[in-house]
């Protein structure tokens, strides 16, 4: 499970999506997360669904690879389509008791779901093919404008880089940890949901030590490069827009006006 975590990995390949400004991959993905509740009818999502897979097949990266981060949700997942097919109210299609399947809450359901998994394979699309330092830059440059209001934008982008790159180490660190204490006789699988919570309490420590032990490493590191935020900072490849990126755009403003029609289409 932890392993197929892959919010906050990066995968080196060239493509065009990975040759993009990262503020046209940031925009992009703000875009396509907001379209998502723009529309609730089918021909909007058959658009998003043929959005995400031109994007996924320009940026080279397997589809298995990008799937993957879906294991991590499906308990979400399963309680959210449960909730919406047992409790909402309609047309009833099947009755066991107190329970009750409604056609509205079977089409309610369908649509949490794809937005949810949307959700995840647009995140993650966005940090496969962005590297922690375009995402910082991305976002400073994006949200420089706040500067002007005293908002520390150079701070908050890199806390949020910084926190991105930790998600793959500390899915590695406890992975190594409880591979660690099976090999003294822990058992994680066994038993109901209580004992196998109750039997990943001992590896919270050792998680959280580890945790502190790399941020007080990442620390020093930075003071002893003379690192003191944004005030005189150069950048080595400074940011620019190139012509695939202004390409990028229109397609983005094209999708968008699409989805926005969709909610009047098969009504």
């Amino acid at each position: 499970m932890l392993k197929d975590i892959t919010l906050g990995q990066y995968y080196p390949v060239d493509s065009v999506i990975h040759r993009l400004d990262p503020r046209t991959k940031l925009a992009g993905t703000m875009v396509f997360l907001v379209s998502l509740f723009v529309t609730s009818s089918p021909a909007g999502y058959l658009l998003a669904t043929a959005a995400l897979v031109i994007c996924i097949a320009l940026s080279r990266v397997p589809f298995g690879y990008m799937t993957r981060g879906l294991k991590a949700v499906f308990v979400i997942l399963l309680i959210s389509v449960s909730f919406n097919i047992f409790f909402t109210d309609g047309t009833v299609l099947f009755r066991a008791g107190p329970l009750r399947v409604t056609l509205e809450g079977i089409r309610l359901a369908a649509f949490m779901a794809l937005r949810l998994v949307y959700l995840v394979i647009g995140s993650s699309l966005m940090t496969l093919t962005t590297t922690p330092t375009q995402l910082t830059d991305g976002l400073e440059k994006s949200l420089g404008f706040l500067n002007k209001i005293g908002v520390p934008v150079h701070d908050i982008a890199m806390m949020m880089s910084i926190a991105l790159r930790f998600i793959p180490i500390l899915t590695e660190e406890t992975d190594k940890i409880m591979k660690a204490q099976k090999a003294r006789g822990a058992d994680f699988d066994s038993g109901g949901l209580i004992r196998k919570a109750k039997a990943l309490v001992p590896v919270l420590v050792p998680l959280f030590i580890a945790a502190f032990r790399r941020a007080s490493d990442l620390a020093l590191a930075m003071e002893s490069r003379c690192y003191h935020g944004s005030a005189g900072r150069t950048k080595l490849k400074p940011l620019k827009y190139a012509r695939r990126d202004y390409i990028a755009y229109v397609c983005l403003l094209v999708y968008f006006i699409l989805m926005i029609l969709s909610r009047g289409w098969g009504k």
